[in-house]
């Protein structure tokens, strides 16, 4: 296969570096000298790569008449516009597998931090407190009931750390997965319902937007914790931010935000909330992992037009 390369958005340096020096790759231009560009370079371009962050919108694939693959940087690919890729035959790929580890990592860490309140002990211990009196105690996390919103490949993960801690661990997906040992729960409103902490590992995209509802987190209760790591489109954040200034959830785990890298200021003050810059997959030797990943793609594709990925 032949044809040039395009990047759309940001990319991991060492990545950027990798790919102007073996595909050429062109940058699309994030200014007003995107549309001469397009009309220049547009109708030579096979191959985009981008990332989950950015993606690659409908009218960006209608501005690349001979697109034939989208190579995401990033196991999320929602802010690709899949249904218009497919409607052209262009395929997409993303970096599965690869994050897995890290991503229910963290939400292990975001469980025991909210449940066992370790950043707030650390301030208190940083602000001179301690001298005052003993930090006051935290809620046990072994052997509590865990909801996890998507038994995929991260939930999986983070069902099976689960288990180390004896939690009793449930589940909802679209539809019951076959030889799981968790109890499957009819409605995400159901699974609050019955567990003292919700894992959010479904993916993005408009099938998932706001899926965490009021109602939802009216039934996981005063008592219980919300984690979030996997898209922040997937939980209604304004009842989420009520949720929490109401009390009717004890706290919260969040990695991931509606807007991006915007951050509801009400959050921000709050004792019983522990907030990430999006760092679950953030590690050394998982965006290697992902570079490495998305190269694989990229030489397929130029090789013979398959992808290794194919989502």
């Amino acid at each position: 296969m032949s044809g040039a390369v395009l990047q759309v958005g940001p990319l991991l340096p060492a990545l950027q570096t990798e790919i102007t020096a073996e595909f050429a790759a062109r940058r699309l231009p994030d200014d007003g000298t995107r549309a001469a560009f397009l009309a220049q370079f547009g109708a030579g371009i096979r191959l985009a790569v981008t990332s989950g962050k950015v993606g690659v919108d409908a009218a960006l694939i209608d501005a690349l008449p001979n697109l034939a693959a989208i190579v995401n940087f990033g196991v999320g690919y929602d802010t690709t516009d899949v249904g218009a890729a497919r409607a052209r035959g262009i395929g997409v790929s993303n970096t599965p597998d690869v994050l897995t580890d890290c991503v229910a990592d963290t939400a292990l860490a975001l469980l025991l931090d909210v449940f066992r309140r370790i950043t707030v002990a650390d301030n208190f211990l940083r602000a001179g407190s301690w001298s005052a009196g003993n930090f006051p105690l935290a809620t046990r996390f072994s052997g509590t009931r865990i909801g996890i919103v998507g038994l995929g490949r991260i939930g999986g993960a983070i069902a099976t750390r689960l288990e180390g801690f004896g939690c009793t661990i449930s589940y909802h997906n679209r539809n019951a997965v076959p030889g799981s040992p968790y109890a499957y729960a009819a409605s995400i409103t159901e699974l609050a319902a019955g567990c003292d902490a919700l894992v959010v590992a479904a993916a993005g995209g408009p099938d998932s937007e706001r899926i965490i509802t009021a109602e939802v987190l009216t039934a996981l209760g005063p008592r219980g914790y919300l984690v979030n790591i996997a898209r922040g489109s997937v939980v209604d954040e304004p009842a989420l931010v009520d949720a929490l200034l109401a009390g009717r959830i004890a706290g919260a785990g969040l990695d991931v935000f509606a807007d991006e890298p915007r951050v509801p200021a009400a959050l921000l003050g709050l004792k019983n909330v522990v907030l990430l810059p999006h760092i679950a997959s953030g590690t050394h030797e998982t965006r290697r992992a992902m570079a490495d990943l998305t190269i694989e793609n990229m030489r397929s594709f130029q090789a013979d037009g398959t992808l290794v990925t194919p989502v």
